[in-house]
């Protein structure tokens, strides 16, 4: 095992782009169970996991690629325009800013912002997952956007 592998597979949960993958509709969605019934393919396995195959930052970034860095705030550019295009998609549909994530993993550790996020992204009524995409509940269907 590589230097630096080890702490990724720890964090696989928290993307380099600042998204809690806990949350994400492909993560909730395949570890359910539910892809068929959610209308879903089988394309993602974890933002880490994906390794340079995403298709948001790390395939354009090689920094990432070459796992120089392993969040975005450690890069000198932050934020390049890529990271500016995604923040500003999962801003505005869903009130999430990744930039601001950053800055907190950054301050707090991945290890305590995971255990936030976590918090955050649990359904009230049932203590399921909530999906930050879909805003639903993937254990009793409840629609709440923890974000808002």
């Amino acid at each position: 095992m590589r230097k630096g592998d080890k702490s990724r597979m720890k964090n696989n949960l928290a993307a380099p782009c600042g998204l809690y993958y806990g949350s994400c509709r492909q993560y909730l969605a395949r570890s359910k169970k539910l892809l068929e019934e959610k209308g879903l393919k089988r394309r993602c396995g974890g933002c880490r996991i994906r390794n340079n195959k995403c298709a948001f930052i790390r395939r354009d970034c090689e920094k990432l690629r070459k796992n120089k860095l392993e969040f975005c705030y450690e890069c000198d550019k932050i934020p390049c325009q890529k990271l500016k295009k995604l923040n500003k998609n999962y801003t505005e549909r869903w009130n999430v800013d990744l930039i601001e994530n950053l800055k907190r993993i950054k301050k707090v550790g991945t290890e305590k912002w995971l255990k936030e996020q976590e918090k955050l992204y649990i359904c009230p009524k049932c203590q399921g997952n909530i999906c930050i995409h879909d805003t639903e509940c993937y254990n009793c269907g409840n629609i709440i956007n923890p974000n808002l």
